[in-house]
């Protein structure tokens, strides 16, 4: 079975300092009538990117950006990733979702990778590490994912997932 990948949005992939050897880009999004400034690392996005065209992942959004996955599919120009809810959560309910989103795709036997800068709380992280054929990756808030982050992905995959070419 392919690992799916929870993937968070702020201090994950939108970040102030994300590193990566080359100025951020940035842009904006929009939710509940406010701008929000993204910043993320164009070679991370690029990663993903190719990830996810091998087809040995299956990538889903699982963040309180979920009810806006669209507008952050064109912001960072990455193909349509399901979310794992549709409401707009705010980050309580968010945090909840999230645990919960993990621990069904490890019932259903998925391996799960979960990268999330904050909602990986002390006892979800002791619960879920504790499991075979789990990933857990907390990067710093301000700075995201780096490549050794996406390296350990990567070797995860390699070991666990089965190739399906995606479009």
């Amino acid at each position: 079975m392919r690992p799916v990948w929870l993937l968070d949005v702020d201090g994950v992939l939108n970040a102030n300092r994300p590193g990566w050897g080359a100025a951020p880009r940035r842009g904006y999004a929009h939710a509940g009538g406010f701008r929000y400034t993204m910043r993320w690392a164009p070679a991370l996005l690029d990663r993903i990117r190719a990830l996810h065209r091998t087809g040995t992942v299956e990538i889903r959004w699982c963040t309180t950006w979920c009810g806006h996955a669209d507008q952050l599919e064109r912001l960072f120009g990455l193909p349509h990733f399901e979310p794992c809810w549709l409401d707009n959560l705010n980050p309580r309910e968010a945090a909840t979702a999230k645990l919960a989103a993990a621990r069904q795709v490890v019932a259903s036997g998925h391996p799960l990778i979960w990268t999330d800068d904050a909602d990986i709380s002390p006892s979800a992280h002791d619960e879920l590490s504790g499991l075979d054929r789990v990933l857990l990756i907390t990067p710093k808030p301000n700075r995201g994912l780096q490549p050794e982050h996406l390296d350990a992905i990567e070797t995860f995959v390699m070991t666990f997932g089965t190739s399906r070419p995606t479009p």
